[in-house]
């Protein structure tokens, strides 16, 4: 079996030889392999292992690399995964997801200096690892200020009148709290006597515990908060299911989730990472992997952003007016949205 560098050579010989781009592109990708490793919850999460993979099978068919991928069930599971993979010398770029994977990343990454990595949602400064992070506050922001005016006109949604507004997230940590200091941030925006419940799945499935986040979102939606937003991976599809049973509204995460009960939510916050790994194939084949950097995925660069898209609850216009209006304010730098929440 060829490793790595015997690969990346042979392609270079053929790019020389066929000269023209669309030739050498054909030719190098028969030698361009991709290994990802997906975060805990797998295939099926309807969120951000998801996009992942359909960017991964894009790059496939636009651009003829292939790849291979490993679904853990811990997050102990990851170095020897990651381990496994750069020990075959198989694989031109390795791609990490979620930042659960981090510890293993930093662990393994220094003892394959030859080896390529990619990490998504998470930074690690070292010298073969390009990391995409992005600003998930942003977006949570305008799904935020979306509720708070939803709120305006409570009746209009058969909602109650009150401040009160529901967040579920994984587990606590400085990731997950960006979408939650988004969201209370441009809630209260919009509603400055807003009340913000900021709940978490915790355990030791925080993304695949449905059964947690369906009993967080219950329990939110009891004490008067009637539009939750999630940021939990597959255990979001729990507060959907919260959302069904108990007739509430809910707002999905990094996927358009509106079609999976486009009766009970009004918007999801888009989190492109499928964009971003397609970017790495694409970079990775043209042998441009920004290794030693970070790339900041947001609003400006539609990394990040909203959708109303596959809903039955009907937005004016006028308030996706105001979003809008809300999301040039954010690029431009007139708004600062927080990425963290006060202690």
């Amino acid at each position: 079996m060829k490793n790595r560098k015997q690969r990346q050579w042979m392609a270079a010989l053929a790019i020389m030889a066929l000269g023209t781009l669309g030739f050498s592109q054909a030719a190098a990708a028969e030698e361009v392999k991709l290994g990802a490793i997906f975060g805990i919850g797998g295939l099926g999460d309807q969120s951000y292992n998801d996009l992942v993979y359909a960017g991964l099978e894009k790059a496939k068919e636009e651009l003829g690399i292939e790849f291979d991928y490993a679904e853990p069930k811990q997050v102990t599971d990851f170095e020897m995964i990651l381990r496994d993979m750069s020990d075959s010398g198989e694989y031109d770029t390795i791609i990490c997801i979620a930042f659960d994977q981090l510890d293993a990343l930093s662990l393994v990454s220094p003892d394959y200096p030859d080896q390529q990595y990619a990490l998504i949602d998470a930074t690690l400064p070292n010298e073969n690892v390009v990391s995409y992070s992005c600003k998930e506050q942003e977006g949570s922001f305008l799904v935020g200020a979306l509720a708070a005016l939803m709120k305006q006109d409570a009746a209009a949604y058969g909602l109650e009148e009150n401040h009160s507004y529901g967040f579920v997230g994984a587990m606590e940590n400085d990731t997950i709290d960006k979408f939650a200091a988004g969201y209370q941030a441009g809630i209260q925006y919009i509603d400055p006597e807003a009340e913000v419940q900021i709940q978490y799945v915790g355990g030791d499935n925080p993304f695949g515990d449905t059964t947690t986040a369906k009993e967080i979102a219950t329990s939110q939606f009891s004490k008067g908060c009637d539009i939750i937003y999630h940021a939990a991976g597959g255990s979001g599809l729990g507060v959907f299911a919260a959302a069904e049973e108990s007739d509430f509204i809910a707002i999905g995460v990094n996927s358009n989730q509106n079609i999976l009960d486009p009766d009970h939510i009004v918007a999801s916050m888009l989190k492109r990472v499928d964009t971003a790994a397609y970017d790495i194939a694409e970079t990775t084949l043209n042998g441009e992997l920004a290794v030693g950097e970070e790339k900041v995925l947001g609003l400006s660069d539609e990394g990040i952003g909203y959708t109303l898209e596959g809903s039955n609850i009907t937005v004016p216009k006028e308030v996706v007016s105001q979003l809008e209006e809300l999301k040039e304010q954010i690029i431009s730098g007139e708004i600062q949205v927080p990425d963290s929440l006060e202690k």
